[in-house]
């Protein structure tokens, strides 16, 4: 009987708006997944997310569950990107995230790209419950692997689903599953010369004229099918949905800190100075 590792991570964190502040009013977490929170009260609360063996084995699952109050502001990061080990065994490794929002609040989730290694299996399905006036600015991305041990794009499957309620509707389902059970993903008409691809959805009163402003940026970006990194925008019905895609985690996280340049003013501080 083949042994395996299977461990049931799981993290929550509470933030509400007290005396004119955001603040943590509760955090936990048990292993493989640890949550960090360096900034537990103040004009926008930080907390991170952190794993002991710097990511996930065969057979891992998280569950990370966020209530952000009403007015409250939070930023959720990751200590580094979250890496999916190789799985010979094909057993999967899954994440799921349910994060409410509350009414004039607004929630930051932007954490360091998925990094999936060789045989690989990744799923994450997160959801976003939204009040009436609630603000969400999400970043998804993740990496062809570990390029520099020449592992591109040879992960066997990773899944990421992501939706948003507003009011018990859904106003946005996006999803993007890849495999290389039939064509590699290597080939041209798929990853092509991209080795990181980010998502980026801005939802909320609070960002539309930030995403009416990034939309009218990407419009005066000229197109260039060489171009080093590549971008595009999409109008939603409360805000839009961006896309890039780069060589590096670098070059596409510049462009990410230079499209989202507002978030800074929205935190009262720079997320991602000392970063790229």
């Amino acid at each position: 009987m083949q042994e395996t590792r299977s461990q049931a991570g799981f993290a929550s964190l509470h933030v509400g708006h007290v005396h004119g502040a955001s603040a943590v009013l509760g955090c936990r977490s048990r292993t493989p997944v640890s949550l960090l929170t360096p900034r537990a009260r103040g004009a926008s609360v930080w907390a991170y997310t952190s794993s002991f063996g710097g990511g996930m084995v065969a057979g891992d699952s998280v569950t990370v569950e966020i209530q952000i109050d009403r007015s409250a502001v939070c930023f959720l990061g990751s200590q580094a990107s979250n890496k999916v080990y190789r799985n010979p065994h094909g057993l999967p490794c899954s994440h799921s995230l349910r994060a409410n929002i509350g009414a004039d609040a607004l929630l930051v989730l932007a954490p360091d790209p998925v990094q999936c290694f060789t045989d690989s299996n990744y799923e994450q399905r997160q959801i976003f419950q939204l009040a009436t006036s609630a603000n969400l600015v999400l970043v998804d991305w993740f990496t062809a692997g570990r390029m520099a041990r020449g592992e591109r794009w040879c992960f066997r499957r990773y899944y990421s689903r992501n939706a948003v309620v507003r009011d018990e509707k859904k106003i946005l389902i996006d999803a993007i599953a890849l495999s290389n059970d039939s064509l590699p993903l290597t080939n041209r008409f798929r990853s092509g010369r991209f080795n990181c691809i980010a998502t980026a959805i801005l939802i909320g009163p609070a960002l539309q004229s930030f995403a009416t402003e990034l939309l009218a940026t990407i419009a005066r970006d000229p197109i260039s099918p060489q171009g080093e990194v590549l971008s595009s925008a999409s109008p939603l019905k409360e805000g839009a949905i961006l896309r890039i895609a780069g060589p590096s985690i670098e070059a596409v996280g510049h462009a990410l800190s230079r499209l989202l340049q507002f978030v800074p003013q929205l935190l009262k501080d720079d997320p991602w100075v000392r970063k790229w």
